[in-house]
């Protein structure tokens, strides 16, 4: 009998610091969704979530943000390497990533 892997989805919120220009965080958000895309995910949708999000507690010397929001579904193994990925970008103040019911 074949084992067949779920295609899962998975909500990632990204905090990026709100001081830096709009195009360097658009920057940032594609060279997100591109380690995703990299390691077999496909993106339904990004977008700005909160707009310079005051932090109730500083962020690596940061005390406000902006968040995005991507929505993306993979199938198999590859949320490990995402998430290594994701932790080495220097310009991600925080990431989150949450799996979303059926």
């Amino acid at each position: 009998m074949e084992k067949t892997e779920l295609v899962k989805k998975y909500e990632l919120v990204i905090i990026v610091d709100a001081k830096v220009a709009n195009e360097e965080k658009e920057a940032i958000l594609k060279d997100c969704t591109d380690t995703v895309e990299k390691y077999s995910g496909k993106i339904i949708n990004s977008q700005v979530w909160l707009e310079k999000q005051k932090f109730t507690f500083d962020i690596k010397k940061r005390s406000e943000g902006t968040y995005y929001l991507v929505n993306f579904e993979i199938v198999g193994s590859g949320m490990g390497k995402i998430r290594a990925a994701l932790r080495l970008k220097e310009k991600v103040l925080r990431y989150l990533i949450t799996r979303l019911e059926k």
